[in-house]
């Protein structure tokens, strides 16, 4: 299906869902922002996630680290960072796979997903023994329910029941993978997840293996395979279109309930924490190589753009997207280039029919199977192309 067929049949619901907007909603008990000082975890689990621009949070998450992990370092941190992008999700899938065919997958040792990254990022991270669950998360046709059905806006303030997308995740999502993923915290490699709080209107970042570490204590397995498959439902409910998470937490002398969703909507993709964009690392923590996996177009395409309001708001989002798409890869290129890394890219090809809201079975696959092409053939990243050399003007009039 075209893409601008489905974001104008996403839109037309949408409009639809505006008319009945109020009677979908969330019941939550109102608290303020000094309830929330003391927030540090979900009720009974702490050291799990920080907030993007706490400066000192990241530094000490760092910290952390650096002490388990320092026999990793010799040749730098690799890095991978998965983006969002909806149903364009399952190119990335395809990379991961065609990756491990091309035998040049890196072993890496910090894996960080947003959004439809989130879902991808625990396989790619666990490495190629999984990659037949990652294929089949993407191409068994179970993702062509997210979008189906009866309109969530009567009850809820989304377009869609978030019931499909809890199944999907939690389809795969059970206690031997936070046992595979524990292992391999314990090695000194990091999975990472952003969310959005809507309350505080931060990206907030996970670590998903203190989650999965969790699950060994006497009594908390059940508990910690709901948090770990919450946070993945988070990360990828798209404003609007799922409802968001609510996740207890206990705040001062209360308990309150935050409410996260899409991590995309404050970051596309991430190596390392907002607040840390400038940071020089010292030489235990030198970044080596950084990889993005973008589920999207990064350059503009020309399509002609009618004088209707969903056409309108079609091409607008596509723009805001990709302007940034486009700055955070800039921001992560001076964040290699500060550090003496190299940072490499991959993205949807700009002449390619893609559409990060059609979850049809037909198109996933499709997209699933020129992301493994691409990952197979060795040849899917790329540098950013610098620009070229400015033209000397000429010289200036010494009178």
């Amino acid at each position: 299906m075209p893409a601008m067929v489905v974001f104008r049949k996403i839109l037309a619901l949408s409009a639809a869902a505006m008319i009945l907007a109020a009677c979908g909603s969330i019941s939550r008990e109102p608290f303020t922002n000094a309830d929330l000082r003391s927030v540090q975890a979900p009720t009974g689990l702490e050291g799990l996630r920080f907030n993007g621009n706490d400066a000192a949070a990241g530094l000490a998450f760092v910290d952390r680290f650096r002490a388990q992990s320092s026999q990793r370092f010799l040749h730098g941190v690799k890095a991978l960072a998965i983006s969002g992008g909806g149903a364009n999700g399952a190119y990335g899938a395809g990379i991961i796979v065609g990756w491990t065919q091309s035998a040049s997958r890196p072993d890496f040792d910090v894996v960080t997903g947003v959004s439809t990254g989130a879902l991808t990022a625990p396989f790619a991270f666990l490495g190629s023994k999984w990659d037949d669950e990652l294929r089949a998360a993407y191409t068994d046709g179970e993702a062509a329910n997210l979008t189906s059905g009866r309109l969530g806006a009567l009850f809820l303030p989304s377009l869609f029941r978030v019931q499909p997308l809890k199944h999907l995740v939690e389809k795969h999502v059970d206690a031997e993978l936070l046992r595979a993923v524990a292992a391999e915290h314990r090695k000194g490699r990091r999975l990472l997840v952003a969310t959005t709080n809507l309350d505080t209107e931060e990206t907030v970042i996970w670590d998903m293996g203190e989650i999965a570490i969790s699950a060994e204590r006497p009594g908390n397995e059940a508990a910690s395979v709901e948090l770990f498959s919450t946070v993945l439902v988070a990360s990828a409910s798209i404003p609007g279109v799922f409802p968001p998470a609510v996740i207890p937490v206990q705040g001062a002398g209360r308990a309150v309930s935050e409410m996260h969703v899409d991590g995309g909507v404050t970051v596309p993709f991430f190596f390392i924490p907002e607040s840390m964009n400038l940071w020089r690392a010292p030489d235990r923590m030198r970044p080596g190589e950084l990889y993005v996996v973008v589920n999207g177009k990064v350059g503009p395409t020309f399509g002609f753009t009618k004088g209707k309001t969903m056409a309108i708001l079609g091409r607008s989002y596509n723009a805001m997207s990709r302007s940034q798409t486009k700055a955070n890869l800039l921001v992560a290129q001076g964040f290699a280039d500060r550090n003496n890394a190299t940072l490499r890219y991959t993205a949807i090809p700009d002449n390619a029919e893609a559409s990060s809201l059609d979850f049809s079975t037909e198109n996933m696959r499709d997209l699933f199977q020129r992301g493994f092409e691409a990952g197979r053939s060795g040849q899917a990243f790329k540098p950013l192309e610098a620009p070229p050399p400015a033209t000397p003007g000429p010289a200036p009039d010494p009178r």
